[in-house]
């Protein structure tokens, strides 16, 4: 299962990073243009960054963004999901492993801190990481080592990192779930992505870019949007942010095409 995981997790690393930068980002409101600004500003320099904003908010896309503007654009841009592993899986494949590390590691496994040396990796629900590997991470943005499991000689490595969180990372630091040291090296620079709901002049070019999007992968006619259905979606919570508008655009164009 471990082998498995990496794999998905190496082949999703060279799948992303390329598809996005700032002149994808769709919004013409000043939240979001607020936070393109700052986020292109800290781009060009090795500083780490702080993603904050609800689920579906596009902090991948901005990561991704960051990356491509900068002097790493080149490089390897390497996502992993924190919330996704188990603390032994998530330290393994963050690190790597040597052969007879643990049960079932029948072979060196490089991590992917090592594939995205020299480039970028994106830590996305950061505030989901077990405090073991939060040692581990703080000893990387300290000084850029980091021993592979079952093997104490420490490995170098060079890379920029670029976090993300949904939550309250102030408050998990009160809570001691979340390292002090840790947090004040992630968050040198924080660019918070508002809500859709915060937004809501970017909806029908949201809709609009969506719409497009699907009409052109799926070989359909342009859709058209009524002013009931513009109505409709501005009134609309989205809890669920801007995946949810993509969600509900495609999934309609689809049902009705």
């Amino acid at each position: 299962k471990a082998s498995a995981a990496y794999q998905q997790q190496k082949k999703e690393a060279t799948s992303v990073g390329r598809q996005y930068s700032f002149d994808t980002i769709v919004g013409k409101s000043p939240a979001i243009q607020a936070a393109i600004a700052l986020a292109q500003k800290v781009s060009a320099t090795e500083v780490p960054v702080l993603l904050t904003g609800e689920t579906g908010t596009g902090k991948e896309v901005f990561a991704q963004s960051i990356h491509q503007h900068s002097s790493r654009k080149g490089k390897s841009f390497v996502a992993i999901n924190c919330s996704s592993f188990s603390r032994d899986l998530l330290e393994s494949e963050m690190f790597g492993h040597k052969a007879g590390a643990f049960t079932g590691a029948l072979k060196e496994t490089k991590g992917l801190f090592e594939e995205a040396s020299g480039g970028t990796i994106f830590l996305d629900e950061i505030g989901d990481l077990e405090l073991s590997c939060q040692v581990k991470l703080l000893r990387v943005l300290q000084d850029q080592t980091f021993e592979v499991l079952g093997d104490s000689r420490p490995r170098k490595v060079d890379i920029r990192v670029v976090s993300a969180t949904n939550r309250d990372l102030r408050s998990m630091v009160a809570d001691r779930t979340f390292r002090e040291d840790l947090f004040y090296r992630i968050n040198l620079i924080t660019v918070h992505l508002p809500a859709l709901r915060e937004r809501r002049e970017d909806i029908p070019l949201l809709a609009r870019y969506f719409a497009d999007k699907q009409s052109e992968v799926n070989g359909l006619p342009r859709v058209e949007f009524s002013s009931d259905a513009q109505t409709y979606l501005s009134r609309l919570p989205f809890l669920g942010n801007i995946r949810e508008l993509k969600n509900l655009v495609e999934r309609t164009i689809l049902v009705s095409g």
